[in-house]
Parts: structure tokens; C-alpha cells; sequence
């Protein structure tokens, strides 16, 4: 079912378009396109980078997807990235304010050749950015789009002007993407549940209600208004002061469990009943475990920081564990290189075969929710037997050589033995009953440890052990 669409009328031919004389390299990251507004990204940068997607993935003449999130800049940025598709000769079908899972869903369902959102995700207010796809919902990465999009731009060989200029139409997405979501999860035999939802003034403040009036689950709402000032707190549930008042509120609401989305509801941080925040990896093992439940024998991604509760509970439930580098840009084509059901990184970012193997934190949500709600007890007795271990969390070290300290650190464990190592991301030393991974940042001279055990004690002087190494 395709969504109603209003044409708008249509703009008149366009002035000479000036080249652009400077421009903030930075802005261009390894997964998307994201700076400080409008100090680095303005109207006239996001004209241009329309302006080179339609180029770039050859769109004149077809119609591309565009979207965004709450953003203050959000509508300035939307208005001049359409501009410059429609000056190169692509149309628009314009859905305005929804999730970025939804935007891929869009493309994806409605079969066209690309998508834009607006959004700069889980960053300060002062941000905006775009996430751009091609068919398929198959996002463009440095690597594959998003460095060519910017050399087109810095060459000032942007083509001029198209002879036909595209139209815009306005539509309406929601319908078909709450029956989408729903279509994960089944709905007959659901014991009632209390789940505190933390939208964080983002979009699962409008992506969720209408999911969640159809399920016999009672949402207790916390920062629905759709607001990209941010009064209550920062769109980024990874941080742990951001999750604190979420906590308070499940323990005080007696609730069966809680969520925090960021700011495009592309991610999703789940807290038990006792107000406990679940790591990413161990939230991807419960994702698992219901997929694998529907699915038997399906192949399942996990990024190479995960826990290793993760692919142990993937081989005891009958599934493929595949072991793979972090980034949407890795994962997603092994996913179909493997036909995979499911693939999880440790930071809350979880795909989905039948989401067009885009990510949704919204349907992580639903797929646990139902986990839950299928059995009598609460949500920390589904994790006692899933998780024998103890972590770290992330620890972040600043160093002035990366590779360096990588080889110190390496060298060191080796020269001790007992330990096997790999560098499918960054270093990892594993010695059976504890394990760590130590990899660089892409865009910090940070390196990035998490350290598991199967005691807090091993933990602790492992983790000192390396740390005294980076930082020594």
C-alpha cells in the first residue's frame, strides 16, 4: 500500500547555481554526513550535497525519499537538501517528521532508488546531519558514497541545473510503518506489561504510540513532545547520567521494564524491573533468542566487542553465530552475503533481514516486549542464565600513536602466552576465561577497551593490567 501523496506546485527553472567556494571537510564521517549548525553545515551545504546525490547514485529523473527528525535546523536543511535534488532533475516524496528506521523502511517498501534523512542521531541540539541510502535501503558510507558525494562537491564540477526540474509531494508513511513492526512480533496469548518509555523528546515519541495501542501494554511516557532543544536531557541513552532518571521511574512505577531511544529512535537501551540498564550485547542475546525461537537454525551477526554470552547462547539455541567488525557498513552486507535473520553491535544497534537489514530500535523493543511478556517471571530472570560474566564497560584511553600502543599491548601478551589474538576489530587477546578487545577510534585518537570475565576480580586486574600498558 503506498501512502497518500499531495503534489505541491511545481518551482520555476533555477538561477545559475554558484560554486561553492569553501567547505567544512569534516562534516563527512565514516557512516554519514554530520556537523554544528550553521557554523559547518548550512542551507547552502546541504543544497549541494543533494545536489551530488542525485549525481552521485544517477537519481535525475526518478524520486527520492526524504525525511528528518525534530532538529530545530531540521526544516531549514530539509528544505534546501530538496532543493538541490530537485534543481539536478529527481523528484521528492517528502514524509517529514519521522524515525530514521522508518525513512529505510520507506525506500525499502516503496522500492525506490534512494532516501535522505535529516538527523545528527544521539548528538547535542547544535547538530544536524543526513544518513543517505540507495535501493533497498542500503546506506552509502564513506567508503562507498559519502567520500565521492564529498569530492564532487570540493571539485566544483557539480553539473549545473537539470532542464526539467523535479516535483515534491508530501505523504504519510506511519500507517504502513507501524503494521511493518508489528509484523515482528506475534500478538495472540501477550500478558499485560508496564514498560516506561523515555522517548527523550525525539521521534519514538511519535513512531511508537500508534504501535503500542494495538498491543496489550501499558506505556508510561516519558518526554514525548517532539522537541530538538532537548529540555530534559541529551538524545543519547549510551551515556549513563541520561539514563538515571529513566531508572528511577521503572523502579518507582513498579514496571515491568523500560526503554530510552535517541534522537532519530534508531537505538534503544533497555533497564530490567530493578532498574538495571542491559547492555547492548545482552539485549542482542534476548533479540536472539526470540528470533531463533520463530526461526530455528538462523544466522546471526555479532560485532567483535560483543559479550560472549552472545554467540554461546546463539549455538545453544540452535542458531549460526557469525563473528564480524563493527559498522553498518560491514555488517550489513555480510548480512546478506549470509542471509542472516539478525545482527547486533554492542553500541544498540540492531538489523534486521526483514527490515531490509536496516537497524530499529523500535523493533528491538518489540521483539524483547514480547520475550517478556510470553513467560511469567520478569525480564532479569530471562538474563541469569544468559550471562555468566562480568565487564568492564567501555574505557576510553587518549594515545598519540594508535598503532603503537596496539603492538606494546599485543606484544606483551604474546610474549606471556597462554592467550590467543586476533585483529578482525582492533586487538583482541583472549585467554578462555577472560577476554579483551582493544580497538582505535575513527575519528579521536582515543583507543577503546572492554575487558570480560568470568569474575569481578579477573575483570579488574586484566582491565588495570591493559589500561597501566595504553596509558604507561
Amino acid at each position: 500500500m503506498y501512502p497518500t501523496v499531495h503534489p505541491q506546485p511545481g518551482h520555476s527553472p533555477c538561477a545559475e547555481i554558484p560554486e561553492v567556494a569553501m567547505i567544512d571537510e569534516s562534516i563527512f564521517k565514516a557512516y554519514d554526513i554530520r556537523g554544528v549548525y550553521p557554523e559547518s553545515l548550512d542551507e547552502s551545504v546541504a543544497r549541494d550535497i543533494g545536489r551530488a546525490f542525485v549525481h552521485h547514485l544517477g537519481l535525475s529523473g526518478a524520486r527520492v525519499i526524504v525525511a528528518r527528525d525534530m532538529r530545530l535546523s531540521g526544516e531549514a536543511l530539509q528544505k534546501a537538501f530538496i532543493e538541490g535534488v530537485t534543481e539536478s532533475g529527481a523528484d521528492v516524496l517528502d514524509l517529514g517528521m519521522i524515525s530514521t528506521d522508518a525513512l529505510y523502511f520507506a525506500v525499502g517498501h516503496l522500492e525506490e532508488p534512494g532516501g535522505a534523512m535529516v538527523t545528527a542521531s544521539h548528538n547535542p541540539k547544535e547538530y544536524n546531519g543526513f544518513k543517505l541510502c540507495r535501493e533497498e535501503a542500503i546506506a552509502l558510507s564513506g567508503e562507498s558514497g559519502i567520500n565521492q558525494i564529498k569530492e564532487l562537491i570540493l571539485s566544483g564540477k557539480l553539473p549545473g541545473p537539470s532542464e526539467v526540474r523535479g516535483s515534491v509531494e508530501q505523504g504519510d508513511i506511519l500507517r504502513e510503518y507501524t503494521e511493518h513492526c508489528l509484523g515482528f512480533i506475534g500478538r495472540e496469548g501477550l500478558r499485560p506489561l508496564k514498560i516506561v518509555v523515555d522517548a527523550g523528546n525525539g521521534m519514538a515519541g511519535k513512531m511508537l504510540p500508534p504501535i503500542f495501542e494495538r498491543l496489550p501494554f501499558e506505556v508510561v511516557p516519558m518526554y514525548f513532545e517532539l522537541d530538538g532543544s532537548f529540555p530534559n536531557h541529551p538524545p543519547n541513552p549510551i551515556v549513563p547520567e541520561n539514563m538515571a532518571e529513566l531508572q528511577e521511574r521503572v523502579v518507582a512505577e513498579g514496571a515491568d521494564l523500560g526503554a530510552a531511544f535517541d534522537g532519530d529512535a534508531d537505538r534503544c537501551f533497555v533497564v530490567d524491573e530493578n532498574g538495571r540498564t542491559i547492555s547492548g550485547d545482552l539485549l542482542a542475546a534476548l533479540v536472539a533468542k526470540n528470533i531463533l525461537e520463530k526461526e530455528p537454525g538462523a544466522t546471526i551477526l555479532y560485532s567483535a566487542v560483543c559479550s560472549k554470552a552472545l554467540p554461546e547462547l546463539i549455538e545453544r539455541e540452535g542458531g549460526r553465530p557469525v563473528r564480524t567488525r563493527a559498522g553498518h557498513s560491514i555488517i550489513k552486507p555480510q548480512m546478506r552475503e549470509h542471509n542472516a535473520a539478525f545482527g547486533a553491535e554492542h553500541s544498540g544497534h540492531f538489523y534486521f533481514r526483514d527490515n531490509y537489514f536496516a537497524d530499529s530500535g523500535i523493533i528491538a523493543l518489540l521483539t524483547v516486549a514480547e520475550l517478556v511478556a510470553r513467560q511469567e517471571g520478569p525480564i532479569s530472570r530471562l538474563l541469569e542464565p544468559i550471562d555468566p560474566y562480568v565487564r568492564s564497560g567501555e574505557i576510553n584511553s587518549e594515545v598519540d600513536d594508535q598503532r603503537a600502543v596496539l603492538e606494546k599491548v599485543e606484544n606483551f601478551y604474546l610474549k606471556r602466552g597462554g592467550v590467543e589474538t586476533d585483529h578482525l576489530d582492533g586487538l583482541t587477546v583472549d585467554a578462555g576465561d577472560w577476554w579483551f578487545n582493544l580497538r582505535p577510534s575513527n575519528t579521536e585518537p582515543l583507543l577503546r577497551l572492554n575487558v570480560e570475565a568470568r569474575d569481578e576480580k579477573t575483570m579488574e586486574q586484566v582491565r588495570d593490567e591493559v589500561l597501566s600498558l595504553v596509558r604507561g
